[in-house]
């Protein structure tokens, strides 16, 4: 198609074999999270429909609707985001209707046909939702990149970090984080060893990032209280920078999970730590156990236990 369709916040571009989404930057009114993924690139095979509703204050609403699976970003979100922050979305005047269907009924066509939801044409369909039904069908893994690394932000009790490919990091802060924390140190977890994410928003109350070990063991209820994640607070992690972080680090363990056994049985021990970062966590170690925060035990076998590492 080529075309361009121009809306409110963002602009869509429709090439041979994807719908492109770059969002508007600079914009004040502009949502965070459109400023922080710049632009998309969604294969038609990403999407399940296209649907045109009316919108408010004079307005249409274009809205590619993306297959579950498909898109690290929503996967993450798990329907937490604000209708107005949905990536997917385009606003559009009003008088600009016929132009948005004329679009959508485009797109539409170029839909494969396996993103349908394969039931018996003969089994009963609710009227209501029967132009959305080929929504229901997942795809078999991420169709759609995720936000590029490396990736950062604050959070209420310590720092982020994420390397784009292979490690994810908590540093804690000596004002925000749990004694639970403290006693564990900073930690640093590789994606081989994480099943997944668990986001929940920072617009509702008791908002975290929370990674999700492969071995399943046994977790502290409160994510407070939990070294394997990190909580959020009033003015830390915001959506436009926690969500993508959780996106990135998701999109990482499935690209993990699909890497054959014969290619990973030879690859070096993730447990080998890099003995800089050892050395720091025992010097913190050390802090930890002068101000009396370990004890002497617990100084002991932390040490023990990352001297293993090297």
């Amino acid at each position: 198609m080529g075309d361009v369709l121009a809306g409110i916040h963002a602009t869509w571009e429709f090439e041979s074999d994807a719908l492109v989404i770059r969002f508007e930057r600079g914009n004040r009114s502009t949502p965070k999270l459109f400023s922080a993924l710049r632009e998309r690139r969604v294969p038609h095979e990403a999407l399940a429909s296209v649907t045109l509703t009316p919108g408010k204050r004079g307005t249409v609403v274009l809205h590619a609707v993306p297959r579950p699976g498909a898109d690290p970003l929503m996967e993450a979100a798990a329907g937490q985001l604000k209708e107005v922050c949905d990536p997917y979305r385009l606003v559009l005047p009003a008088d600009r209707e016929t132009l948005a269907e004329y679009y959508r009924d485009e797109l539409r066509a170029l839909l494969p046909a396996d993103a349908t939801d394969p039931r018996d044409p003969t089994d009963p369909v609710d009227p209501a939702g029967a132009e959305d039904a080929a929504a229901v069908w997942p795809a078999d893994g991420f169709l759609v990149a995720a936000p590029a690394g490396p990736l950062s932000f604050k959070t209420y009790d310590g720092r982020a970090s994420f390397d784009g490919m292979s490690e994810v990091a908590f540093r804690w802060s000596w004002t925000g984080a749990s004694s639970e924390k403290w006693k564990a140190g900073d930690q640093t977890f590789s994606v081989r060893d994480l099943s997944g994410v668990e986001w929940r928003s920072p617009e509702v109350l008791d908002g975290y990032l929370r990674l999700v070990p492969r071995d399943g063991g046994p977790r502290p209820a409160q994510p407070d209280r939990d070294p394997a994640s990190v909580v959020f607070g009033l003015g830390y992690g915001p959506v436009h920078e926690s969500l993508p972080f959780a996106a990135a680090v998701l999109a990482a363990i499935r690209g993990k999970d699909r890497v054959p056994a014969a290619v990973t049985a030879g690859a070096p021990d993730s447990a080998r730590r890099d003995p800089g970062a050892v050395a720091d966590r025992i010097r913190h170690l050390g802090d930890l156990h002068r101000a009396g925060l370990v004890t002497d035990e617990e100084f002991s076998a932390k040490k023990a236990e990352l001297l293993a590492e090297l």
